[in-house]
């Protein structure tokens, strides 16, 4: 199982990757194990001296019944304190980096978050990385179709 975030790789320079353990209940683990998770506007923000993972979506497993549940809840992430440490240094030492959720995925039976320290891109520069990539999609096509004759 494995969930990816593409805006992330098409809107933002990935700098620094780390990994984190995430703090879910018994049904949203089920559920993200399903494959249910959206990545769509989240973000990873530091509250206090925890790093947070902010505005992800994880609908409620279908066969349970909570009506309480919050599918976009705050969701604590577990880095050790030599990275927390490192992050939050590389912050504030440098203006306009933002920390986004790259992937979702299982690493033997713990769900692990992906995390990237990142800078975001400018229109033009996310314009040009479309062109770059259609371009080598084209170019692999080509190739395949040349193969097959």
């Amino acid at each position: 199982m494995e969930i990816v975030n593409r805006l992330a790789f098409r809107e933002y320079d990935i700098l620094d990757k780390y990994e984190a353990g995430i703090v879910l209940t018994g049904p949203e683990v089920k559920s993200v194990k399903n494959g249910r998770l959206n990545f769509m506007g989240s973000y990873v923000k530091f509250l206090g001296d925890e790093l947070f993972l902010i505005n992800t979506n994880i609908p409620l497993y279908a066969y349970t019944k909570d009506d309480l549940y919050e599918p976009d809840r705050s969701r604590k992430l577990l880095l050790s304190r030599k990275e927390l440490s490192r992050l939050r240094t590389k912050l504030t030492e440098r203006q306009n980096l933002t920390i986004v959720p790259l992937k979702c995925y299982t690493s033997h039976s713990f769900i692990k978050v992906q995390i990237a320290l990142s800078k975001g891109r400018k229109q033009y520069q996310i314009k040009s990385v479309e062109k770059t990539r259609t371009i080598k999609r084209r170019e692999k096509e080509q190739l395949k179709e040349y193969l097959k004759r």
